[in-house]
């Protein structure tokens, strides 16, 4: 007899009550009397996100290619997506009148959210559609990415092909062999993330509603390809007001009277701490007034610092080191970590928004170490190992960890020959920052020092080192926005009594200039995406947004490369630089859209859907309102948008001058009347290198049915083009 809590199915088909601890899974056929003729045991169907994850899991399950797309084995059948399978329908699909774009069509706001497979990877989603229909697959085991968007790849797939049957979620932040069967063995119901799916829906219906209707707006009504949406658009914003202090910045000169009393130098400050002077005049008279006069100490402050150990990494905090230490893009960043987690499994899930590890994970540091310990690491490491761990709450904190923890070395040990060296490069910071959080706080002594002469006061500051701690391992250097900063350089110190005299070498003028705030890099681009806080006025959401911001860590490097791509931004060394087309398009977009403000309160209401504290239904209710409204607003406005990188090139199917489009790879020369939409490469080769647009194509197929059969076969594809043109004339 097998366990069940119910009758079988007519027909036969899975049984069994899913609450019960000793459920088997099995398939009970039935003859036409209602007696059991055989039974075989139910297999589970296991989706991955990528082809490269579901082989391995096909490994670890047992499972042998079987078809192509999928594995399977005794008890399991693994399949994959290729990423997302299932996409929002586009407006087109809800009604044929969206296919031309018009402004009086606007606002679109479907009341139910249409799905429709992507046509490219149609084929591997009618593989998983069919795995799920058959009789002996009894339950799912979703196994896409553990995170918001891996959640969605799943789910949206699962409703369009229909599935019906009990379904489990493996979480999981590892992609070793142990973490695998571990969380195969601890699989958690599939409801459990609800949450977590609806606050993924909600998120894309949000980018659906939000940036077709705007970007369709304001491209109708300035007949120019602009885009606009909920992250990129503030996050452009924040980019160009920059640009504009820039550019309304105007530089001071300004002097700092330094003194040499011999073994140290000191910097004269006034009583308010300013050492910097406006007038050359004043600059000169302190030089007057101190030279050629002894100084004597009086004061000296000695404070004990202790200056703990930076956080473990999110992908944020990695992203921002890789640009400022080796002038990674963020995407870069994502993608090459991505490949250590998947395809060598050296480390720990790479889109997490935490910077804390979970107490049930400290017995693990150890082996982590030791996979770890080779190379320069080694020294820093066997001390660690050598007495017991202790990982304290600058590294625990179970309540700062949410779907995921910080990012880690795994207990496997990388084989160095197989990864490449920007691999190599990033799981060295990896490591190097798990390595660091783990040693003690670094101990010093602040020595500040004030020499008088003839009245006047000279500041010195010094560091006298008791232990390095974590110091020892990395020199992290803040990067400095302001640029200009007054700071007092830090010096050795020897020594020093009050009242002690101090003869004056030298007093000398040192000449600087203000300058203007820099440029944005990426990694202080994400710094800003991430607490938006100071671009907020309202304090109460100022503060709420500490736990939101800009997108999310696995986005961020994505809106990036999109106003790179729509050539709103371009990269010019290390920085990021606004175009033309980019300071217009904000200048053009919602003004209540250009703040971080409204995107930073819909990522918190996201967070809180995930959560179980928000409705997902009262979140989109209130997005489809901002959408019409913001697309009325446009409409209302009364800006203009200006071309202005038109070349002398004309649009061989119109007349007009060109566009020049600078975006990611090659530029591109693209007709400036949208409804033409020629374009080509800047610098085009032969023939075939340029772009045919819709009307060019129709124009050409026009004329191979008007001329390929009048002609004799000897006659050139060129010849026929040349008459054909000709007779157009």
């Amino acid at each position: 007899m097998f366990p069940t809590c119910s009758l079988p199915p007519a027909g036969g088909g899975a049984v069994g009550c899913y609450s019960c601890p000793t459920f088997t899974l099995q398939r009970v056929i039935f003859s036409a009397h209602g007696n059991a003729v055989y039974n075989v045991p139910v297999k589970t169907l296991v989706l991955a996100e990528k082809p490269s994850v579901g082989r391995e899991l096909s490994r670890i399950l047992g499972c042998a290619p079987k078809g192509k797309g999928y594995a399977e084995g005794q008890k399991h059948v693994v399949t994959w997506a290729l990423g997302h399978l299932v996409t929002l329908a586009e407006p087109d699909d809800y009604d044929a009148k969206y296919r031309t774009w018009r402004l009086e069509d606007l606002p679109m706001l479907p009341e139910t959210m249409k799905l429709k497979v992507i046509r490219e990877s149609s084929n591997q989603f009618r593989v998983v559609a069919g795995l799920m229909k058959r009789d002996d697959l009894g339950e799912l085991v979703i196994a896409t990415d553990a995170g918001r968007e891996g959640e969605l790849v799943a789910r949206w797939i699962m409703k369009l092909a229909g599935w019906r049957k009990p379904f489990k979620r493996l979480w999981i932040s590892s992609q070793t062999d142990q973490a695998v069967k571990e969380g195969f063995a601890k699989l958690k119901p599939g409801q459990a993330y609800d949450n977590l799916f609806h606050a993924a829906r909600c998120r894309s219906e949000a980018d659906w509603l939000i940036g077709l209707n705007v970007t369709r707006a304001l491209t109708c009504k300035h007949d120019a390809q602009l885009t606009a949406g909920r992250v990129q658009t503030p996050t452009l914003a924040m980019i160009c007001a920059r640009e504009r202090e820039i550019a309304a910045f105007v530089p001071r000169d300004f002097w700092t009277v330094n003194a040499d009393f011999g073994d140290y130098r000191g910097r004269w400050r006034d009583a308010d701490g300013n050492g910097r002077l406006f007038s050359r005049t004043g600059a000169e008279e302190i030089v007057a007034k101190a030279q050629g006069h002894p100084g004597v100490v009086v004061a000296v402050d000695s404070k004990s610092k202790t200056e703990p150990p930076p956080l473990a990494y999110d992908l944020t905090e990695l992203q921002r080191d890789a640009n400022r230490l080796h002038g990674w893009s963020a995407k870069k960043t994502l993608q090459t970590l991505q490949g250590l987690y998947e395809n060598h499994k050296i480390v720990t899930y790479p889109r997490t928004d935490s910077r804390y590890i979970t107490t049930d994970l400290v017995p693990t540091l150890p082996a982590r170490l030791k996979a770890a310990s080779f190379g320069p690491w080694a020294g820093f490491i066997k001390p660690l190992l050598d007495k017991p761990l202790k990982a304290g709450p600058r590294l625990v904190n179970d309540a700062r960890v949410g779907d995921h923890h910080a990012i880690l070395p795994t207990e496997q040990a990388p084989d160095l020959k197989r990864l490449g060296t920007d691999e190599r490069t990033l799981y060295d910071l990896v490591v190097k920052r798990f390595v660091t959080v783990l040693h003690p706080p670094c101990l010093y002594d602040q020595l500040t020092l004030t020499t008088r002469v003839n009245g006047e006061d000279f500041f010195t500051r010094g560091k006298a080192m008791r232990d390095p701690g974590w110091r020892a391992v990395t020199s992290r250097v803040a990067a400095d926005e302001a640029g200009d900063k007054d700071d007092l350089p830090d010096q050795p110190l020897k020594a020093q009594k009050k009242g002690e005299p101090k003869p004056v070498k030298t007093v000398r003028l040192e000449k600087g200039q203000t300058v203007p705030p820099p440029r944005y890099t990426e990694a202080t681009l994400l710094t800003a995406m991430e607490s938006p806080g100071k671009f907020i006025e309202d304090e109460e959401l100022r503060e709420a947004v500490k736990e939101g911001g800009l997108g999310t860590p696995a986005t961020r490097a994505e809106i990036i490369e999109k106003l790179i791509g729509y050539g709103y931004v371009e990269r010019q060394g290390s920085h990021l630089v606004p175009q033309s087309k980019g300071m217009q398009a904000v200048e053009l977009a919602p003004e209540v859209l250009r703040s971080p403000e409204l995107t930073a309160q819909w990522e918190l209401r996201l967070s809180k859907i995930a959560k179980g504290q928000e409705r997902p239904e009262a979140f989109l209710a209130d997005i489809r309102k901002n959408a019409g409204e913001l697309v009325e607003s446009v409409k209302a406005a009364t800006a203009t948008y200006r071309e202005d990188n038109l070349t002398k090139v004309k649009c061989p199917m119109c007349g007009k001058f060109m566009v020049k489009v600078s975006g990611r790879g090659e530029a591109m020369l693209r007709c400036q009347d949208r409804s033409c939409g020629h374009s080509r490469p800047e610098k085009a080769g032969g023939f075939m290198d340029r772009r045919v647009s819709p009307k060019e194509r129709a124009r050409e197929k026009h004329l191979a049915r008007q001329f390929s059969d009048s002609q004799q076969a000897t006659t050139s594809l060129g010849d026929l083009l040349k008459k054909a043109l000709d007779k157009k004339g």
